[in-house]
This record gives C-alpha cells, sequence and structure tokens, in this order.
C-alpha cells in the first residue's frame, strides 16, 4: 500500500510537471520571442495556403483507386 502512495505522491506530480514543460516548450519554438507581426502574418499565410493546397489535391485524388489504403 506505501509503495502506491509514494507513486500518487511523487511520480505523478513529476509526469505532469513534464508534460507542461514539454508544451511550453513546443509552444515557444512555434513562435519565437524575436517574431514580429509581419513574420507572424507571412507564417499563418503560408500555412493557410498550405492548407487550401492539401485541400485541392484531395479533391483532384479523391476516387484515384492508387491512393487508397487496402
Amino acid at each position: 500500500m506505501i509503495p502506491w502512495i509514494i507513486l500518487a505522491v511523487v511520480a505523478v506530480p513529476l509526469v505532469v510537471l513534464a508534460f507542461a514543460s514539454t508544451r511550453r516548450r513546443v509552444a515557444a519554438g512555434e513562435h519565437p520571442g524575436t517574431e514580429d507581426a509581419a513574420a507572424r502574418e507571412r507564417t499563418e499565410r503560408e500555412f493557410a495556403e498550405a492548407e487550401a493546397f492539401e485541400a485541392q489535391w484531395r479533391e483532384e485524388h479523391r476516387d484515384d483507386p492508387r491512393e487508397r489504403i487496402p
């Protein structure tokens, strides 16, 4: 019984802290602190263009039997 209590008191908070720090690091990497408004707008525009291209590609290849997973 005592090992389970130790696990709950020590390991679970460590896992939660590791998860939170990983999320913070990923969020900081996506938008560096030196990024200005123009760079942020350019990044958002590029993502929008990529998503539009992906939607167009999927529409063109929707009925292609080679692209289907068996």
